[in-house]
């Protein structure tokens, strides 16, 4: 059985149609440094963002021809949270966990040797893909230096002073159980009771998943909570370039 308790939870990444914007929001607003970057194997880009605490979001955006899988994410539901990404030790034998709980991982796939990957389907995960990633940097070799990394959309002259610091995805899920076999069991999140739900996190992770049950709900990620030592003057509502509330909170 996989070691669930060196589990983490490494960061939540966002589909957009462009970085730009949304990349200079993230620095503008909430402070945060560029980390790194990477072509996402053909059908996409990636850029990592780094915030208060150590925690990263991840933007992904389109690229090659349309009618791939972030294409069609976009045309049906328009730039927002896309994936969690967990770091395991083993992502043979999470996978194998998983499918002993009922879960049928899809698209393993260990051509990189440096990154192994399988995902949970959002109809299996509770509205969300959820990445189980295998990370060996040693693994690069060479190629490393050859490695050509997409530059990060320009950052805006003044990027405040003001580092933000996210605490996590809140989640609307039907069913308890179920959320307890995802996040608990099979993840191995250390639960934890709030006056809305479940909470999980991870000891080596500054990112945690809250998990709010609603039978009649649909379910999926429903905001992105931060804190600030200031007022970060986030827009009420859905965030126009990521298509997730943004709602500061004490820490």
């Amino acid at each position: 059985m996989p070691q669930t308790d060196a589990f983490a939870l490494d960061h939540l990444a966002f589909g957009v149609p462009d970085a730009a914007a949304p990349g200079a929001f993230l620095a503008e607003r909430l402070g945060a440094r560029p980390h790194s970057s990477g072509p996402g194997g053909g059908p996409f880009l990636w850029w990592q963002w780094e915030l208060g605490g150590g925690a990263r979001i991840e933007l992904i955006e389109p690229a090659g021809p349309p009618g791939g899988f972030l294409h069609r994410f976009l045309d049906s539901r328009g730039p927002g949270p896309h994936h969690l990404t967990f770091k395991v030790p083993s992502v043979r034998e999470a996978m194998e966990r998983a499918q002993t709980l009922g879960y049928q991982p899809v698209g393993f796939n260990e051509l990189d040797p440096s990154w192994i990957e399988v995902f949970l389907h959002p109809k299996e995960a509770q509205g969300i893909v959820v990445q189980l990633a295998e990370e060996h940097p040693e693994a690069w070799g060479d190629e490393a230096a050859d490695f050509e990394r997409p530059p990060f959309p320009a950052a805006p002259a003044e990027a405040t002073a003001v580092a933000a610091r996210p605490l996590g995805v809140v989640l609307s899920a039907r069913d308890e159980k179920r959320a307890r076999r995802q996040w608990g069991e099979l993840l191995g999140g250390r639960e934890a009771a709030t006056d809305r739900g479940l909470r999980f996190s991870w000891p080596e992770s500054p990112l945690r998943v809250d998990v709010v049950i609603d039978l009649g709900a649909t379910e999926g990620p429903t905001a992105f909570e931060l804190s600030a030592a200031s007022d970060l003057a986030l827009p009420e509502g859905r965030h126009p370039l990521l298509g997730l509330p943004l709602v500061q909170v004490e820490g």
